[in-house]
């Protein structure tokens, strides 16, 4: 028992009836590496993942470009920085070692302009200093890695690769289930309570009561209403973003070997338009990122009325618009014109043409956006009783899964004893 359980118990309350100790909300990459985590962590914890879908990684974790990021972008002493570099050679290895298609391709970042040439600097040298091998390369050298791709100077990223992360969580599932987790899929969570002594009591869709020790919300899309559902103030709101992407004609995907990135800008968590060969050999340019209209609106006629006023009537959106339009404007264009996405691909790539182009399978970002309209940069993890709450969990967070995962099952675990209750 817990030190809220025995007084509980000495007030003359009845014990509680817990169906497991952990409850994670949310089947994607993040929640299933956490109940991996558990169980590998604290053996005979017992723990529950509920997956609104009939099948887990239907969202983020199973419409990405299935790069693992290096960590280079990332702010020495992020998070993000930390559990990239941390998890970019964990998930090699454990790719490696469950049989996970998998390649480390290295990756290119190419300067297109003169005004890029010292942000490209700067990335070399925070490279150096989360200890990632980079080179820098002049015009003539980056066509030894990319024959096709033009750019006034370039770094060499070695550490960069691509994999199925649905394959992934399909491997973190059955390693968690094999070690008694339960994924339970069409369990949309609908109520919440938790109670002084009581943990927490979760009610789905079905009308399924669950009580468990501590709750986990990794619900992605929808992080920000399963806290609310909980009683908690989020700090934030989820504003989804669609990143839209194209793929090479099978006959031109020659002009791509591996990963090419363009300098990002570090006003925005986008890292633009991009090249990506994915280990089935298929060539995915972008994403472009534009509004959408639902948190799972993966194209422009999806619309959920309800989620769109949310979204219109938050005042950190408003203020995000306001101080990013122009380069709201610049990705809707692209959206909307495939001559415009076209162009964009060929600062990098010059021989692709229009016709080149097939469209793709869009995915949507989970963006936190806090009430002054910015837009958050790196992981946020927020505690409250019996809770952990995920609140932003972007890219690199599927590369990063794994030390994740470690980290909220952590949190966790102190909240109920810090090891597999007794039961």
């Amino acid at each position: 028992m817990t030190t809220e359980e025995n007084t509980a118990a000495g007030r003359g309350a009845r014990p509680v009836p817990y169906d497991c100790d952990v409850l994670v909300v949310g089947g994607g990459i993040v929640g299933l590496s956490t109940a991996y985590a558990l169980t590998r962590a604290a053996p005979g914890t017992r723990v529950t993942v509920l997956e609104k879908e009939p099948g887990t990684a239907r969202h983020q974790t199973g419409r990405n470009s299935g790069v693992i990021h290096s960590g280079i972008y990332y702010r020495p002493g992020s998070l993000k920085a930390r559990f990239a570099v941390e998890g970019a050679a964990e998930m090699v290895a454990f790719c490696a070692e469950h049989g996970v298609p998998h390649e480390l391709t290295g990756k290119l970042i190419v300067a297109t302009e003169r005004a890029e040439l010292p942000r490209l600097h700067a990335l070399a040298q925070r490279g150096r200093e989360h200890g990632i091998p980079v080179r820098e390369l002049g015009p003539a050298q980056i066509g030894a890695y990319e024959p096709h791709v033009r750019g006034l100077a370039a770094l060499h990223v070695g550490t960069t690769g691509v994999c199925d992360f649905g394959a992934v969580a399909d491997t973190l599932s059955r390693l968690a289930r094999d070690a008694g987790a339960v994924v339970r899929c069409g369990a949309e969570v609908t109520a919440i309570d938790r109670r002084p002594g009581r943990g927490v009591a979760v009610r789905t869709a079905d009308g399924t009561v669950l009580r468990a020790r501590a709750l986990v919300n990794c619900a992605g899309l929808h992080c920000d209403r399963i806290a609310r559902l909980a009683g908690d103030d989020p700090g934030m709101r989820i504003v989804p973003f669609r990143g839209e992407y194209h793929e090479l004609a099978p006959d031109r995907a020659f002009l791509v070997r591996g990963l090419v990135y363009p300098v990002p800008d570090p006003a925005f968590p986008f890292l633009g338009v991009h090249l990506t060969r994915g280990v089935d050999g298929t060539v995915h340019l972008g994403p472009n990122a534009v509004p959408a209209l639902a948190r799972e609106g993966y194209g422009w006629g999806i619309v959920r009325p309800r989620e769109l006023a949310g979204t219109v009537g938050y005042a950190g959106s408003l203020r995000m618009a306001r101080r990013h339009w122009r380069y709201g404007a610049g990705e809707l264009r692209r959206s909307l014109s495939r001559r415009a996405f076209t162009a964009a691909v060929r600062r990098l790539l010059p021989e692709v043409e229009p016709g080149d182009l097939r469209p793709a399978a869009a995915g949507v970002r989970a963006q936190a956006v806090l009430p002054d309209g910015s837009l958050a940069d790196d992981f946020l993890l927020r505690e409250a009783p019996h809770t952990v709450h995920v609140l932003n969990a972007p890219s690199p967070a599927a590369t990063a899964s794994l030390p994740i995962g470690r980290e909220i099952a952590g949190r966790v675990l102190a909240m109920v004893g810090g090891s597999a209750p007794r039961h």
